[in-house]
């Protein structure tokens, strides 16, 4: 018996990186999983090989929100699960940081999971309860030199995911943000970001040295997309290893 059985979720920025597990692990726990993504290759070969919906989403545009929608209630006929997960980093220093950089941030990390919960409300009141899981960050607590668009998107999301959740609570919609650390992904190998960061000292100043498996943090999200959470909404789970302690950081 999975932990997911019976349950459909819609996945963000599902084709790679985080967002890929987040995919295999619901699929592995009895979800029917629809995923999106702007990269389409990388989309359709994950289901090809998985048997998850694929549909192109380009997360900030609300039509794009109503066409995916749309996919999961026409392929499964309900929505219980929405994972924002579609993220950006942009790494520069306010000084040099573009304008036009700043607002592409903001707009797909934190208006792309505004209009995704917005969009999730209908099918979820339908459904009659629903799960949202609003991937932030750790940035979101703490922020970082040459991260302020990405540490504002991750703060806002917070007062989002709070606000959300009180809006949402009469409808028994649950929403709740998950503040991963440094995970093993493509968007963490950023080279400007390996550049200006001393990985391996990085690593060296957690209480737990290494840099996250993604599923690490796919398992704390499917507990919260799950029934097992039911008491838990408006809520911050840290995944990082230790890192928000203050030890070394």
């Amino acid at each position: 018996m999975g932990l997911l059985d019976g349950k459909v979720a819609l996945v963000t920025g599902g084709a790679r990186g985080m967002g890929e597990a987040h995919v295999r692990l619901f699929l592995r726990e009895g979800a029917q999983v629809v995923f999106g993504d702007v990269l389409e290759a990388e989309g359709k070969a994950l289901a090809a090989e998985t048997g998850a919906l694929f549909v192109r989403h380009d997360v900030t545009r609300p039509e794009e929100w109503e066409r995916a929608v749309g996919a999961v209630v026409e392929a499964h006929g309900r929505l219980d699960v929405l994972v924002n997960n579609a993220g950006i980093l942009k790494f520069a220093t306010i000084e040099e940081m573009a304008v036009e950089d700043f607002d592409r941030v903001l707009n797909v990390n934190l208006r792309g999971a505004w209009l995704g919960i917005k969009a999730a409300i209908g099918p979820m009141r339908a459904a009659g309860r629903g799960s949202i899981v609003n991937i932030s960050s750790i940035e979101g607590f703490i922020g970082a030199a040459g991260l302020s668009a990405y540490s504002a998107s991750k703060f806002a999301l917070r007062g989002l995911t709070k606000a959300a959740a009180r809006e949402l609570a009469q409808d028994k919609i649950r929403v709740n943000s998950v503040h991963p650390g440094a995970v093993n992904t493509a968007m963490a190998a950023d080279p400007a970001v390996a550049a200006a960061i001393d990985l391996e000292a990085f690593a060296r100043s957690m209480v737990i040295k290494r840099f996250a498996r993604p599923e690490e943090v796919s398992h704390l999200v499917a507990f919260l997309a799950s029934d097992r959470s039911s008491y838990c909404t408006g809520s911050e789970f840290t995944v990082d290893g230790g890192l928000t302690t203050g030890a070394g950081y």
